[in-house]
């Protein structure tokens, strides 16, 4: 009788730690998860209109709209010429955000006092563990270069218009940036022209390598050349999530006005790694809005893209 009042003891022993075991455990992928942000709103920075008219004083292109979006992410735009506190609260709500290519100054515009806000905002969250991403493209580059090292450090160069391969630097391998893409796309990425440039300013090597604060700032992930000068075209921080391109990656599988923009297979794999990469460093954000109501408020689709296409370098644009 001992004998089986052991076993029974040693069973009942056993139906206890199983029961616990199958309680708790469903408790440890909900913290994980509760970690991650699986629905993230990206901020994009909208600029001046070189000719306003009325409601249109302000635009974005679709197509850093469609890019963020194609990746799981939602999107509030951005607007110019709001107070320090509104911009303080938008911070409050969103999960990154992105300033875009165009024409406006980089010193003194209204798409310039709100990325400085931003940019400001985001080295502050991040050094007290908010994580925040930032991303520049092009004009948001060259915008980042500004922000960072106080000074126009630009050089004139022959890129708009172009499309060129990467030339990847050492870093590139134990980069956050391109550590998801596939080994033959990297591969692409260094051999064919599959990243669009538009601009004629940029960083060169040179100028970066006699700055301390870029230097120190960021790490150079890519370089190219327009036959003469040798300039910066990948970038992201190294002790921020901070990422900036020259070129663009939207436009490959978004952009359809120009003959020069790449829509091979690689090509459009290249926007949709890199879209995946950013909104990726977004979920780990964990702000939101303070309700339903004004999320719903914020979002994009309370406005309706324009086609423009036959007449602009963008298929479609939001006006505000």
């Amino acid at each position: 009788m001992a004998i089986i009042g052991r076993a029974d003891a040693g069973f009942t022993f056993r139906i206890t730690i199983l029961l616990l075991f199958f309680i708790c455990v469903p408790c440890l992928p909900l913290y994980s998860l509760d970690k991650r942000n699986d629905r993230p709103i990206i901020g994009v920075l909208s600029q001046e209109v070189n000719s306003p008219k009325p409601n249109q004083r302000a635009y974005i292109a679709a197509s850093y709209v469609k890019f963020l979006e194609s990746a799981g992410a939602r999107v509030v735009p951005v607007m110019i010429n709001q107070t320090l506190e509104e911009y303080k609260t938008l911070f409050n709500s969103i999960n990154g955000i992105l300033y875009p290519g165009g024409g406006v100054s980089i010193i003194s515009s209204g798409y310039e006092r709100a990325a400085k806000i931003f940019y400001e905002l985001a080295i502050e969250a991040n050094r007290r563990g908010d994580y925040f991403p930032v991303w520049g493209t092009c004009l948001g580059f060259e915008e980042l270069t500004y922000l960072t090292s106080g000074k126009i450090i630009l050089s004139r160069t022959n890129t708009s218009g172009v499309p060129l391969p990467l030339n990847f630097t050492n870093e590139t391998k134990d980069s956050r940036m391109f550590k998801g893409f596939p080994a033959e796309l990297m591969k692409d990425l260094a051999s064919e022209p599959l990243t669009e440039n538009s601009h004629k300013w940029s960083l060169a090597v040179l100028t970066l390598n006699t700055n301390e604060e870029l230097k120190k700032f960021y790490k150079v992930l890519s370089t190219n050349t327009d036959g003469k000068t040798e300039f910066v075209s990948t970038v992201e921080a190294y002790d921020y999530p901070i990422y900036g391109t020259q070129w663009h990656p939207e436009k490959n599988a978004f952009e359809w006005t120009r003959p020069y923009i790449p829509h091979s297979p690689s090509a459009v794999k290249t926007t949709a790694y890199m879209a995946e990469f950013f909104v990726s460093e977004a979920r780990k954000n964990l702000h939101r809005f303070e309700s339903e109501e004004e999320e719903s408020k914020a979002l994009i689709y309370n406005y309706s893209p324009v086609y423009t296409g036959p007449t602009s370098g963008f298929v479609q644009i939001y006006f505000f």
